[in-house]
């Protein structure tokens, strides 16, 4: 159930024209905590925005040691703590809103929005037999049609989305060949953009889109390189994927009044904080390695074998490290992406306020 979110080894071959990325410095602003209390958010996506949706039987996330450092145990999430999601409610000054799966038992969070996003799964149907992007649309809906929310919440409300590294891997899954990935990546943007339009024809006021992070630079490939260095054919994948993300947000915002679309370069976040580290002082023991692993090729982080025994190892300080396992943010990775794209948060609340 883990989310796959690479291109694996084929993509070495692969090669797409890439678009140069500037990394920007850091930037630390004051908390907007509160602003925005009255916003509800709702998200879509896979395991980087995922908060509890999966699962629990089969589901890493609700496994030890996920959920270490937040909020103590196993939540649902991809991470040994927060991850995106939970960072962009902070900066709306709302709780992270409520798991579609658990909106019966957490009632009480409903008011702050709701989560509809699946670890594992992409805007096609993916290798995990979760909801895709149109089913979580679909769910949306329906949770709509009970009028449990107003139009006047809907229209003052944020959609994140985050989704679509695994459509790449099922891709390969699935075919075994890098030749029609150019046109296999048009096709996921064409859909995703239907997707956008569809959410915004249900009465969302804004709508957050995330590029999709550098996946060469993901464990699972930089293993290769003992996590030395990021795979670059793998992220000009990212980077055809991105471009094209950019234009078809920038169309429909000429297609609609009031720019509602955002596009949320999550790459570049990625690349800044990759790149302060080779700068000054390094906040990431190695920010390329993961801090929780398998013991061996089979096992990943939360393996355990037929009689129980634990088949992972956890670094010794999980706030040293980037990543949490082969393709998640730590805790600490999110929050130093969030620092990146806060800016970009900002502009949201601005426009959102005239």
């Amino acid at each position: 159930m883990e989310k796959p979110q690479t291109l694996l080894l084929f993509l070495v071959f692969l090669t797409i024209g890439a678009s140069t990325v500037t990394a920007s410095s850091l930037e630390h602003r004051h908390h907007v905590g509160g602003v925005l209390s009255k916003t509800k958010l709702f998200v879509f996506g896979d395991s980087y925005a995922d908060t509890g949706n999966n699962v629990k039987s089969s589901a890493s996330s609700w496994k030890v040691p996920y959920g270490i450092s937040f909020p103590g145990r196993p939540s649902g999430r991809w991470s040994n703590g927060r991850v995106f999601t939970d960072y962009f409610a902070s900066f709306l000054g709302i709780r992270s809103p409520i798991p579609y799966k658990w909106r019966k038992i957490g009632s009480k969070l409903i008011p702050f929005g709701m989560n509809f996003a699946y670890g594992g799964t992409g805007v096609f149907n993916t290798l995990v037999p979760e909801h895709n992007m149109t089913a979580q649309i679909d769910l949306f809906q329906q949770v709509i049609s009970t009028g449990v929310y107003t139009k006047q919440d809907l229209k003052s409300s944020i959609v994140l989305a985050s989704v679509a590294g695994n459509d790449y891997t099922t891709y390969n899954a699935r075919n075994g060949s890098a030749k029609d990935l150019p046109a296999f990546i048009t096709s996921v943007v064409g859909q995703l953009t239907l997707n956008l339009k569809r959410i915004y024809g249900l009465g969302v006021g804004k709508i957050a889109i995330a590029a999709i992070e550098p996946m060469g630079c993901l464990p699972e490939l930089t293993a290769l390189s003992s996590y030395t260095k990021c795979n670059e054919t793998a992220n000009a994948a990212s980077n055809f994927h991105n471009v094209l993300l950019k234009q078809a947000v920038a169309k429909l915002n000429n297609d609609t009044k009031g720019s509602p679309f955002v596009f949320l370069d999550v790459y570049s976040a990625f690349m800044t904080v990759f790149n302060s580290e080779k700068q000054g002082k390094p906040k990431f023991k190695n920010v390329l390695k993961p801090c929780c692993l398998g013991t061996s090729s089979g096992y990943s982080c939360g393996s355990v074998d037929e009689i129980g025994a634990k088949k992972y190892t956890v670094c010794k300080n999980p706030g040293s490290a980037f990543f949490w396992d082969s393709v998640h943010p730590s805790q600490h990775g999110w929050r130093s992406v969030y620092s990146v794209l806060r800016p970009s948060l900002h502009k949201i609340f601005h426009n959102m306020k005239k």
